[in-house]
C-alpha cells in the first residue's frame, strides 16, 4: 500500500464523480472504487501521476467479463490510444504457460513431476553435488527449488532477434546452473527453470515448445494476439515500452518461456477463464481442477513440508492483499510491468499490463484493482493464537537470508537484510534491523505461526539439511545469526564507511603539507597514501557501477558484456584488494616510521578496514568481479 499516493488518487475521484463541492472527509470512503467506472477513473490519475503513457485491462469474475479494454498510450511518439487489442509484453507471467504445458503431459501419462531431469535430457548442462540422493526433478524447475542461482547478466543481454532456438538459449550461458543446496529443499527465483521445463515438454511432444503452446492454449483459448515473437501483428499492435520516458528497443528474449509473450487484453481475459473455470473455458477441458490444486501449491522446500501454506507453487504463487490469498504471477521486461491474479474460491480475477517501468503505478494499479474485487468479500475467521511455550521462545533473535535469488549480490544481503524475530504481547514480531515495517504473526503450535490477517500458515521453523534450524517466512530461509556477528559486521562497514569520507578530508590536509613540503617522502607518505588510493578505488567501483545500472538495457549492454565500464568495475576491485592490502602491510612493516602517532594510527586503523573489507568481498566474488561472466 502506498497510503499518500492512494489519498490523493481518491480525491482526485471523489472530485470527478461527486463534484468539486464534496467534502474532504469524503474522500476516505472513495479510497476502496466500487464500480468499474470509479476504478477507471482511479487508474487513469495513477497514470497521470506516475507519467505512466498506458495501461491494459482484463477484470473478470464468475458471472462474466466485468471490463476488458484499455486506457493511456500505446505509442507516445506517434499519439496511439491503447485498446483491447494492444499487444503488450507479460514478461514472467509466460512462465504460467510452462506449467500447464507440463501438467497436460502428466495428466496424459507421458511425463511425472518426480521424473529425474538427468534422465529427460542428459545433454542438458547442470552442475548437482547431491544428484545421486536429492537429484533436479522436473517439479524443482517449476517450483524454483534446483538452487540455482538465478541467469547471469549475459543471458538477460543475449538479445538475439533470430530468434535462436530454445536448446540454443539453454546452452548459452550454462553457468549459473550450479545447485547451491540441496535440490528440493530452498526456493529461490530462477529463470533457467521453466525454459529447461519447456525443453522436456518439446522432447516428449516432438513440437517446437512455441508451436504447442499456440495448438493447446491459445488457440483454442482464442488468444488469437498471443504470441512468443515479434510477428507482423506485434509491429502493427504492439505497445512501445517506456523506462523514465525513453522508449525501449525490442527485447528478444532468448529464453522465452521465461517471459517472451506477447498478449492483449482481450488475451489475459480468455486466460483468465481458465483459472476460474477450474481448466475448463466453453466446456473445453485443458486441465483438470486437480492438476490447478497442485499448481496452486508450494510443496517441492522443506518450509511446504513443515506447514508453510504460502509460497511459489508450478509457475503459481500465493499473494497476499489484506485479508484475501490470491493465487498470481507478475512479469517484468525493460519498460514493461504485468500482473495476473485471480481468488479461486470467489472466483474473480484480472490482469494488466503497463508499458512503463514505473514499480509506484505498478503498486498502485495493483492496490486499487484488488480493492475494488475484495469490496464485498467476508473477511476470513483466523484461528485464536496458541499460548507461547518457554521452548517456542528459542526462536528469538538475529537471522540472515540463506536463500539468494542472485549469488552476486549476497554479501549486500547477508550484510544489510538481517531481521529479528521476538515475542510481544503473545505474538511473535519481525522486522529488518536497519528499520522497516514490523510483521506480526499468530502462534499456532508445532513451530507454525500464522498471518493475522489471512489466518494462513507463514512462517513456520524447520531444520535444512546443510543449514541446521532455520525458519521459512514465506519464500526467505533465515538462518540464526550470533547478535556478535551481525552487530560486528555493521559496525565494522560503517567504521569503513566513516574512513573512506574522511580520507578524503585527511586528504586536503596532508596533500596541501605534503605539496608545501612538510610531509617527507618515504613511509609518513606511503602509510597515507594507501589508505587514500583504496577509497578512490572504491568510490570509482561504485560510480562505475551506478553508470552501467541506468536503465535496464544498458545494464544488459553494458554490464551484461565485456565493455569499458564493466571491464573498468572488475579492474577497481582489483585496485581495491591491492591497494587495501599494501596499506596494511605497509601499516605494518613501518611502524616505527618517524611521524605523528595519530596520523599513524588513523591510517593504519583505514588500512585494516580496507583489508577486512577486501577479505569479505573476496569471499563473495566480487573482487575480480566479472558482470559478464
Amino acid at each position: 500500500m502506498r497510503p499518500l499516493k492512494r489519498l490523493r488518487s481518491a480525491a482526485l475521484l471523489s472530485a470527478l464523480l461527486i463534484g468539486a463541492g464534496s467534502h474532504a472527509q469524503d474522500e476516505e470512503d472513495a479510497v476502496v472504487p466500487e464500480t468499474i467506472d470509479e476504478l477507471l477513473v482511479a487508474i487513469n490519475v495513477v497514470l497521470e501521476e506516475t507519467n505512466t503513457p498506458g495501461v491494459a485491462l482484463a477484470i473478470v469474475n464468475q458471472d462474466g467479463t466485468e471490463y476488458v479494454g484499455a486506457l493511456g498510450k500505446a505509442d507516445v511518439e506517434h499519439d496511439i490510444d491503447a485498446d483491447a487489442d494492444t499487444l503488450f509484453r507479460i514478461g514472467s507471467t509466460s512462465k504460467m504457460f510452462v506449467a500447464l504445458s507440463v501438467l497436460q503431459l502428466v495428466e496424459d501419462g507421458r511425463l511425472s513431476l518426480d521424473d529425474r531431469l538427468a534422465d529427460l535430457a542428459p545433454e542438458v548442462e547442470f552442475e548437482n553435488p547431491w544428484e545421486e540422493t536429492h537429484p533436479v526433478r522436473v517439479v524443482h524447475l517449476l517450483e524454483h527449488t534446483t538452487g540455482w542461482d538465478d541467469i547471469h547478466l549475459p543471458q538477460y543481454a543475449h538479445n538475439d532477434p533470430t530468434p535462436a532456438t530454445l536448446k540454443e538459449a539453454i546452452d548459452f550461458h550454462p553457468h549459473s546452473r550450479k545447485s547451491r543446496w540441496q535440490p528440493g529443499t530452498r526456493s529461490s527465483y530462477c529463470n533457467a527453470g521453466p525454459p529447461i521445463a519447456a525443453y522436456v515438454v518439446q522432447k516428449i511432444t516432438g513440437q517446437d515448445f512455441e508451436d504447442y503452446v499456440q495448438e493447446n492454449f491459445f488457440a483454442p483459448l482464442q488468444m488469437s494476439g498471443a504470441t512468443y515473437r515479434r510477428n507482423e501483428a506485434v509491429q502493427q499492435r504492439g505497445a512501445t515500452l517506456y523506462t523514465e520516458g525513453v522508449a525501449e528497443d525490442y527485447w528478444h528474449i532468448d529464453m522465452r518461456p521465461s517471459g517472451a509473450i506477447n498478449a492483449s487484453a482481450n488475451d489475459m481475459a480468455r486466460f483468465l477463464w481458465l483459472f476460474l473455470g477450474r481448466g475448463k473455458v466453453d466446456g473445453v477441458r485443458y486441465v483438470t481442477p486437480q492438476s490447478l490444486q497442485r499448481m496452486e501449491t508450494a510443496m517441492t522446500t522443506d518450509g511446504a513440508r513443515a506447514g508453510l501454506e504460502v509460497g511459489y507453487g508450478l509457475n503459481n504463487y500465493t499473494s497476499t492483499h489484506e485479508h484475501w490469498t490470491f493465487q498470481a504471477h507478475n512479469g517484468g521486461v525493460n519498460g514493461g510491468l504485468t500482473e495476473l491474479a485471480y481468488l479461486p474460491d470467489a472466483g474473480r480475477g484480472y490482469a494488466f499490463m503497463i508499458n512503463s517501468g514505473s514499480g509506484a503505478a505498478f503498486g498502485d494499479i495493483s492496490d486499487l484493482i484488488r480493492d475494488y474485487q475484495t469490496r464485498d468479500l467476508a473477511e476470513p475467521e483466523v484461528p485464536d493464537a496458541v499460548p507461547v511455550a518457554g521452548a517456542a521462545r528459542k526462536i528469538e533473535g538475529l537471522y540472515h537470508s540463506i536463500n539468494p535469488r542472485q549469488q552476486l549480490t549476497y554479501f549486500l544481503d547477508r550484510l544489510l537484510g538481517i531481521e529479528r524475530l521476538w515475542f510481544d504481547d503473545g505474538e511473535l514480531r519481525r522486522k529488518p534491523l536497519l528499520g522497516g515495517e514490523v510483521r506480526e504473526y499468530l502462534p499456532a503450535g508445532g513451530g507454525q505461526f500464522r498471518s493475522p490477517d489471512t489466518g494462513r500458515v507463514v512462517l513456520v521453523q524447520t531444520v535444512d539439511p546443510l543449514a541446521g534450524a532455520v525458519v521459512h517466512a514465506g519464500g526467505r530461509v533465515l538462518k540464526p545469526m550470533s547478535p556478535l556477528v551481525a552487530y560486528g559486521q555493521l559496525a565494522i562497514g560503517a567504521l569503513w564507511l566513516v574512513s573512506i569520507i574522511t580520507s578524503f578530508l585527511y586528504f586536503l590536509v596532508w596533500g596541501v603539507r605534503k605539496w608545501r613540503g612538510r610531509v617527507p617522502a618515504g613511509p609518513s607518505t606511503r602509510i597515507r597514501v594507501w589508505p587514500l588510493l583504496a577509497s578512490v578505488s572504491v568510490v570509482a567501483f561504485v560510480l562505475l557501477f551506478a553508470a552501467g545500472m541506468r536503465g535496464t538495457s544498458n545494464i544488459f549492454n553494458t554490464l551484461g558484456k565485456p565493455t569499458a565500464t564493466s571491464i573498468s568495475i572488475m579492474l577497481a576491485s582489483f585496485a581495491f584488494a591491492a591497494f587495501a592490502l599494501l596499506g596494511a602491510l605497509t601499516a605494518f612493516r613501518e611502524r616505527g616510521a618517524a611521524m605523528n602517532r595519530v596520523n599513524y594510527w588513523y591510517c593504519t586503523i583505514s588500512s585494516s578496514l580496507h583489508l577486512l573489507v577486501a577479505v569479505y568481498l573476496s569471499w563473495f566474488g566480487i573482487i575480480g568481479i566479472q558482470t559478464w561472466a
